[in-house]
C-alpha cells in the first residue's frame, strides 16, 4: 500500500506471497482473492472469512477496506492501526493464559492430595483402601468425597476457562 497499489492490487499480492492479510485466510482465501480479482464485493467476502475461527480480525480488515474504497482513506494508516490492536489482543490472551496457568496447576494438583493421603496413610501402615472399600463408613467417605472432588474440580477448572473467555 505505501507503494502507491490500489488495495486490490496490494491485496492480491498479500495473498501470492502468504503474506500479510492472504496469510491469515485460510480455506475463505480462494473466495477473497476472487472478490478482488474480479471486481466482486471484497467486504462481503472478508466478513464471510471472518467466520472461521482465528480469523475475526478480518472484520478490521473489512472496515479498513470500506474506508479506503468508499471515501478515499489511505488503507495503509489504518491496516497499521489494526495490526498494533490485533497484536495487543494477541498478548493479552497470552498474558491472560499466562496467569491461568497457575491456577489450572493448583487445582489440579489439589484434586491430586486425597490420592496422597491414601499413600500416605498406606505407608503408615492404616490399610486406608480396607477401610475405604469393605466398611460402610468407608464406602460413604469414598462416595461423599468422590463426588466432592469430582465437583470440586469441574468448579475450579469452569472458573480458569470462564476468565480465559471461552
Amino acid at each position: 500500500m505505501r507503494a502507491g497499489r490500489q488495495p486490490g492490487q496490494a491485496l492480491r499480492m498479500a495473498a501470492e506471497a502468504g503474506g500479510g492479510a492472504g496469510g491469515g485466510l485460510g480455506e475463505a482465501r480462494t473466495g477473497v482473492l476472487a472478490a478482488a480479482r474480479f471486481g466482486g464485493d471484497v467486504p462481503a467476502a472478508l466478513r464471510e472469512a471472518a467466520r472461521d475461527p482465528g480469523a475475526e480480525g478480518l472484520l478490521g480488515l473489512t472496515a479498513c477496506w470500506r474506508v479506503a474504497v468508499d471515501r478515499g482513506a489511505g488503507l495503509a494508516a489504518g491496516l497499521d492501526r489494526l495490526e498494533a490492536a490485533l497484536r495487543a489482543e494477541r498478548d493479552q490472551r497470552a498474558d491472560l493464559r499466562a496467569q491461568l496457568a497457575g491456577s489450572r496447576s493448583t487445582a489440579l494438583m489439589l484434586a491430586g492430595l486425597p490420592l496422597l493421603g491414601l499413600l500416605m496413610g498406606a505407608a503408615l501402615g492404616a490399610d486406608p483402601l480396607r477401610v475405604l472399600f469393605h466398611t460402610g463408613a468407608g464406602l460413604g467417605c469414598l462416595l461423599v468425597g468422590g463426588l466432592l472432588e469430582g465437583a470440586g474440580v469441574w468448579w475450579a477448572l469452569r472458573i480458569v476457562r470462564k476468565a480465559e473467555g471461552r
